[in-house]
Parts: C-alpha cells; sequence; structure tokens
C-alpha cells in the first residue's frame, strides 16, 4: 500500500468532472497557489508544443498563483484557435481566483489534433474552485490521468533545525513515453522557501536523473510539462538544507518515473538497462537507449526470451565509436550471458529463461574499464500496447 499523500501548507486543490472525457471521469484540475509561491518548471523538448505548453512557457515568469489542467484533449495540433482557447480558459480561471490571467499556467493531456470545447471550461472551471481545499490533491493525481491504470503519487518529508519541510508530487504518463522532458505531466509542491532560480536548478537535476532516464515507446509527446511551486509557508529557506531538499526531490522524481514505467501501456515487466564503461556518460546512455528502444530486444523481454543475441545486435548498432566485441559483458540480473563477447561458460537456456521469466529484470552491460555508468529505465512490448494505441481514439 502507498504511503498517504501528504498536504502541503499553501496549496489548494480540486478536480472534477466537466465533460472533457465524455464519460464520468474527473478531467478538469484547479490548483492555487498561496500569494508568494514561486514556481519553476521544464517542458516538452519536441518542437512541435500544444498550446498550454506555449502559453505556459511565457507565463511562467509572472509568478503564477494557479495551474489549470485538463485530460482528454491534448490541445495540440490546434493552431492559433487553440492558443486563443488556452489564453480564455486562463481568463475564465483568473476572474474566479481574482488574479491576473498571466499568472496561471495551462497544461493539457490526451488526444492531439482535437480543439477544447470552452463551455466545458467555462461551466466547470468555477465548480472546481468553489470545491477547492487544502486535502483533494488526491483527486488531482487522479483527475490528470489518461490511459494510466493507476495514480501515482509520493511524498517525503525532511527535518532542519526542529521544523519540517514537506514535498508531494503526483504524475501522470503511460504511453508516448521517451526522455526530453520528459513525456508526462507531473506537479511537485512545497512548503519551502526559494527564488525561482534556486528551484529551476533543482529541478533540472532532479529530472536529468528520473524523467529523462524513462522510455516506453520512445515517442516524446508535445504536451510535457513538470512544475515544482514553493509556498514559503514552512519557514525554512532552501539555501539551509539545499543538499537535504535536493536527494528528497531527487527520491520523489525517481520514484515517480519508475512508476510511469511500470504502468507502461500493456506493459508486463520493468527494465532497466544498465550500461558503464564506456569514455562518457553520453555514450552509456546511447547504448542504453538503443537496446531499450530495440523492438526486437522489448518483444523479446514480453515473451521471456533470453534471446541475447538481440541485446548484443542493438549494442553494435548504438552511435558509439570505438566499441571492441572483445570488451562486452552482459548480465541478466546477476547472470552473465555474455564474457569478452562471446557466451558465458555459466550460461544456458534454462538459466536465462528463468531471469527473463521475472517482472523486474535488469540488463547490465559493460563496455570497458571506465568509471562511468547510466541506466535508463523500460518496459517490454506487449499486444496490450498494440490494442491500447490502435484503439485510443475509437
Amino acid at each position: 500500500m502507498k504511503d498517504p499523500l501528504l498536504n502541503v501548507e499553501g496549496i489548494y486543490c480540486a478536480s472534477i468532472n466537466a465533460g472533457i472525457k465524455n464519460n464520468d471521469d474527473l478531467d478538469l484540475s484547479v490548483i492555487s497557489l498561496t500569494k508568494g509561491s514561486v514556481t519553476a518548471a521544464v517542458f516538452t523538448q519536441n518542437i512541435f508544443c500544444a498550446a498550454p505548453v506555449l502559453v505556459a512557457k511565457n507565463h511562467l515568469q509572472n509568478f503564477p498563483r494557479a495551474l489549470l489542467i485538463n485530460s482528454g484533449n491534448a490541445n495540440a495540433g490546434t493552431g492559433k484557435e487553440g492558443i486563443v482557447n488556452t489564453l480564455r480558459s486562463c481568463e475564465v480561471l483568473a476572474n474566479e481566483l481574482d488574479i491576473k490571467a498571466e499568472e496561471v499556467l495551462p497544461f493539457s493531456t490526451g488526444v492531439i489534433g482535437k480543439q477544447i470545447d470552452l463551455s466545458n471550461f467555462e461551466s466547470g472551471i468555477p465548480r472546481a474552485v468553489s470545491q477547492l481545499a487544502i486535502d483533494s490533491i488526491r483527486d488531482v493525481a487522479k483527475g490528470i490521468l489518461t490511459t494510466d491504470l493507476i495514480e501515482k503519487y509520493y511524498s517525503k518529508k525532511i527535518k532542519f533545525s526542529g521544523k519540517e519541510v514537506t514535498l508531494s508530487g503526483i504524475a501522470k504518463g503511460s504511453g508516448m513515453i521517451r526522455p526530453d522532458m520528459a513525456t508526462m505531466l507531473s506537479f511537485i509542491f512545497t512548503d519551502i522557501g526559494a527564488s525561482q532560480k534556486e528551484l529551476q536548478e533543482c529541478l533540472a537535476i532532479a529530472v536529468d536523473q528520473s524523467f529523462n532516464r524513462i522510455t516506453v515507446d520512445g515517442d516524446t509527446s508535445t504536451n510535457d510539462a513538470c512544475t515544482l511551486s514553493a509556498t514559503n509557508q514552512s519557514g525554512v529557506k532552501l539555501d539551509e538544507c539545499k543538499d537535504e531538499f535536493q536527494n528528497a526531490l531527487n527520491e520523489i522524481t525517481k520514484v515517480l518515473a519508475q512508476m510511469i514505467v511500470k504502468d507502461g501501456e500493456g506493459a508486463t515487466k520493468f527494465v532497466e538497462i544498465k550500461v558503464g564503461g564506456l569514455a562518457s556518460t553520453k555514450d552509456c546512455l546511447e547504448v542504453a537507449y538503443t537496446v531499450a528502444h530495440s523492438p526486437l530486444v522489448k518483444t523479446a523481454l514480453f515473451a521471456s526470451d533470453a534471446n541475447w543475441g538481440r541485446i548484443l545486435a542493438a549494442v553494435g548498432r548504438s552511435k558509439v565509436t570505438g566499441i571492441s566485441i572483445e570488451d562486452i559483458d552482459i548480465y541478466l540480473n546477476d547472470l552473465q550471458i555474455i564474457a569478452s563477447g562471446e557466451p558465458s561458460l555459466d550460461y544456458t537456456e534454462s538459466r536465462g529463461s528463468a531471469e527473463m521469466q521475472k517482472s523486474e529484470i535488469t540488463i547490465r552491460i559493460d563496455l570497458g574499464d571506465a568509471n562511468t555508468t547510466e541506466s535508463v529505465w523500460t518496459t517490454d512490448l506487449s499486444y496490450d500496447y498494440v490494442k491500447i494505441n490502435a484503439e485510443y481514439r475509437t
């Protein structure tokens, strides 16, 4: 059972059904940030950013007072009308909260290429605002989901000089998962006091080693965003406990990132691709992603087939120079399958199959003597992944 999602002083949330998804699910969420709050954010690297991403980027420097999140419609590929509709939705929320439209950060997730129906927002936002409460963040964790099967949330407390700092994060993501920040939505809140520059630095570090290390299908969404909002309600300043705060934030983003992978569309296995020994961490990541994105490796994982030749072939086609087959050692969990480029003397097909049957697998690839290691988390590729995405709009 998950630990409880902790409330954060200065954060008020609500999530309602506004009719965006055409069912009874929660699909419109409002998060109100107390005055004096500071927010940092990172966004998708897809050059075709959705309308809400473009607007949120422009609004970020205005000390946001509210987040507006809808699921069921990505408002992406919607041109100028999409921008106009996004700005109008920000105005509606701003009027309800008595703040400026530029102080609203909008976020959307769902089907691409469909205009949002503003009437859902105009009727839904007032209802959501009327339900704002400090203990409703769990509702938002549910309201931001699309093809996800589980809610994703995690909280952490740190103590400093007799005071407590709370961090709580929520996320959504299941398909179209590929790093570059980071193919999902995530919202993290804390009651620490900090400048935007401090928060941005902490968030960039945390995201780089978590959300930017996951891949389900190699596709980067148009709508990805991760925010970190600090309300300055704890009486503790970030510069007083930067290491402790960074460690807690890293833990939250890593847990949420791994939850996204484990909830990958159709996934039956959680897989860590761990690569080491190359001249740089960049080279290690190149090899790890090449293996993680290989359809042949992913389908072998689904079939629990210890087809190590597919792993070896993927390493060989990665865009890294200087790799020698004589230096390659490959392991399935603790079982060595390749030693110096040849089948290990300890390896048998039955032992390999036994490791591949497990629901969590680490594929370790050692390629040299350098003191470098990087990991990427991914999934297998199942029949259900194809079915879910083939039927996504039907």
